[in-house]
């Protein structure tokens, strides 16, 4: 790896409307895999902030490659031991990672110990000269389920926000993202982004990264309100299919991500964006 933050100079460079990046990797969980974004034509069935982002990139340079090693379900530990070490191989002078999700909302968690580990491995991820996307996590004071985990969440936040400065990581800061509290940017599921959500997530990565998105996010749908029984029966039908299951895997042990394999394990072009009319 001699003298690679050489070579990262010399491919990232500032071009009209921000930085120019030619090879993007994205590491990390479901939230960046894309889960809550359906696409049948992608690997894995999803598409995703990430994948949104690298549009915009690869518009922006002949020469680029998109890779993205994200497997939904992953703790940061795994994250760590199966990502950092093939996303360093692929020589990226971009790299966003989003981990700790799935080890906050576990019974017990040791959010110290878990930073040294993230603030280790963002140390090795940079070293080469490569740009860096971190996030803090998302403010759960408004989810009913997980909104005990709010306190736990922001000091996991703080953590984060000080291993950004320390290695001069790009900070997308989720937590203060208020327009995020809109049950709309969020799937059926409650726990991922939906297609909105992640069209907007990657206009905030975008943004925290000087550019400026090639084009503004569509309307939201409107919902029409509900009634007190309407939104009762809903929350019946979503802890049936969605809360029960999640928590089984909890219980058994098993990940949602069992026997996924990464989408884009290998530096790729992503799709065109004129070829989608929902972009």
């Amino acid at each position: 790896m001699d003298g690679m933050p050489d070579l990262i100079d010399q491919l990232t460079a500032r071009g009209p409307g921000g930085p120019v990046f030619h090879r993007y990797v994205a590491l990390g969980d479901s939230f960046t895999e894309g889960v809550g974004d359906p696409d049948p034509s992608r690997p894995n069935g999803w598409r995703g902030w990430a994948d949104r982002v690298a549009e915009v990139l690869g518009a922006r340079t002949e020469d680029f490659g998109y890779a993205n090693l994200a497997i939904r379900g992953r703790k940061l530990p795994q994250i760590l031991a199966e990502q950092v070490e093939p996303a360093r191989a692929l020589r990226p002078d971009l790299v966003s990672i989003y981990a700790g999700g799935n080890d906050i909302l576990r019974p017990k968690v040791d959010i110290d110990a878990l930073v040294v580990d993230y603030a280790n491995a963002i140390g090795r991820l940079g070293s080469s000269g490569a740009n860096l996307v971190i996030f803090t996590g998302f403010d759960l004071g408004f989810a009913p389920v997980f909104r005990h985990l709010r306190g736990r969440v922001a000091v996991y936040n703080e953590l984060v926000r000080e291993v950004a400065d320390d290695h001069g990581a790009t900070l997308v800061d989720f937590w203060r993202l208020r327009e995020f509290r809109d049950p709309r940017l969020w799937d059926v599921d409650r726990m991922h982004l939906s297609a909105a959500g992640h069209e907007r997530m990657a206009h905030a990565v975008l943004r925290a990264l000087g550019i400026e998105p090639d084009r503004p996010v569509p309307d939201l749908a409107h919902t029409p309100l509900r009634s007190r029984k309407q939104q009762r029966a809903e929350d019946l039908a979503w802890a049936r299919t969605h809360l029960a299951p999640w928590v089984k895997r909890r219980v058994q042990g098993t990940s949602s991500g069992d026997g996924v394999a990464p989408k884009h394990p290998a530096l790729t072009r992503p799709a065109s964006r004129e070829k989608r009319v929902d972009a």
